[in-house]
C-alpha cells in the first residue's frame, strides 16, 4: 500500500545537507563580497517591517508623552494662575498699608519715608581676624559715604560704615562682636536687640525676658529705633529658643539673612528720613480717638 504522504529524505540527511549548505555560504562570505550587495538588499526590504512592527508602540509612547506635556502644562498654568493671583492680594493690601501709612505720617506731622539715594561698592579687602567682622569698600567721601551708612546686600542687612577715606572705606558687619542692631520680630512687633558673636553666620538676642514671644523661624526686621537703619530690611531669622529658667534672660539665636562670608558686592543707601517733631494737638486728638473706640 502506497503511503497517502511522502516524506522524503530522512531527517538526518536532510541536517546534513543543511549543515552543507551553510558552511559553504559561511565559506563564500568570508572569501568573497558577493553576498554584501544581497544583505542589503534583504535589510532594505525587511526595513519597513520593523517600522511598522514599532509603530502601534511608537504611537502608544508618543501620545502618552504628549498627554503628560499637557497635563504638565495645564498644572503650570493653574500654579502660575493662582500665584499671580495671590500676589495681586498681596499687592493690593500692600497699597492700602502703604497710604494708611502716608495717612498717619500726615496726621503726626512727619514726612514720609522715601528712598534716597542708592550706590553699589565693591569690597576690596576683609579682616582676616577670628572675631573682628570688617571689610574694606572702594567707595569713600569723593562719593559721598558717610560714616554709620547702612550697608546691605541682596538678602538683608550687611553693617554700617565706620570710618571713610576720601576713595575708600572701612564697614563693620553685624556678625562683629561689637556691633549690635535694633530689629523688631514681624510677627509680633517686639523690638529686640541682635548682637554679633564673631561668627558669620549666627546672631545673639539679648536681654529678653522670659514671657517673650518669639519661636523659631520668626523674620527680625530693622526697626530704626537706632537712627542707622532704615526701618523694614531683613536682619535675621531665628534658629533657636532655649528657655532655661536658671539664667535670667531667654537664650535666642538668629542667622542672618545677608551672607556674611561671601560679600564682593554691597550696597550703600543714603534714606531720606523724615524727622520732624509732631503736633502735640494732632497726637491728643489721635489719643482721644482711640480711648474712644476703647
Amino acid at each position: 500500500m502506497k503511503p497517502l504522504l511522502d516524506r522524503g529524505p530522512s531527517l538526518p540527511l536532510r541536517l546534513f545537507l543543511a549543515l552543507l549548505a551553510s558552511i559553504g555560504l559561511i565559506t563564500l562570505d568570508h572569501y568573497t563580497n558577493s553576498s554584501v550587495q544581497l544583505r542589503g538588499y534583504l535589510t532594505a526590504t525587511v526595513s519597513p517591517l520593523f517600522y511598522l512592527a514599532n509603530l502601534p508602540q511608537d504611537m502608544v509612547f508618543g501620545a502618552s508623552e504628549q498627554f503628560m506635556s499637557q497635563q504638565k502644562l495645564l498644572e503650570e498654568n493653574r500654579t502660575l494662575k493662582n500665584t499671580l493671583l495671590l500676589q495681586n492680594g498681596q499687592l493690593q493690601r500692600l497699597q492700602f498699608l502703604q497710604q494708611e501709612n502716608d495717612r498717619l505720617r500726615a496726621l503726626l506731622g512727619a514726612s514720609p519715608v522715601t528712598e534716597g539715594k542708592r550706590l553699589i561698592a565693591e569690597v576690596l579687602a576683609v579682616y582676616s581676624h577670628p572675631f573682628s567682622h570688617q571689610i574694606v569698600l572702594n567707595k569713600g567721601s569723593r562719593d559721598g559715604v558717610i560714616v554709620g551708612q547702612p550697608l546691605l546686600d541682596d538678602l538683608g542687612v550687611l553693617g554700617q560704615v565706620v570710618s571713610v577715606g576720601p576713595t575708600s572705606s572701612r564697614a563693620l558687619l553685624i556678625a562683629d562682636n561689637t556691633h549690635a542692631i535694633s530689629a523688631r520680630v514681624e510677627r509680633t512687633g517686639q523690638s529686640v536687640v541682635a548682637e554679633g558673636i564673631g561668627q558669620s553666620d549666627l546672631l545673639r538676642l539679648i536681654h529678653l525676658p522670659h514671657s517673650t514671644d518669639i519661636t523659631e523661624g520668626d523674620r527680625l526686621l530693622t526697626s530704626g529705633l537706632d537712627g542707622v537703619f532704615p526701618e523694614g530690611y531683613p536682619v535675621a531669622k531665628v534658629v533657636r529658643v532655649h528657655r532655661d529658667a536658671r539664667q535670667p534672660f531667654l537664650q535666642v539665636m538668629a542667622e542672618p539673612y545677608a551672607k556674611l562670608d561671601r560679600i564682593r558686592y554691597a550696597l550703600l543707601v543714603w534714606p531720606h528720613r523724615g524727622i520732624s517733631s509732631a503736633d502735640p494737638q494732632i497726637v491728643e486728638e489721635l489719643n482721644q480717638a482711640e480711648q474712644g473706640q476703647d
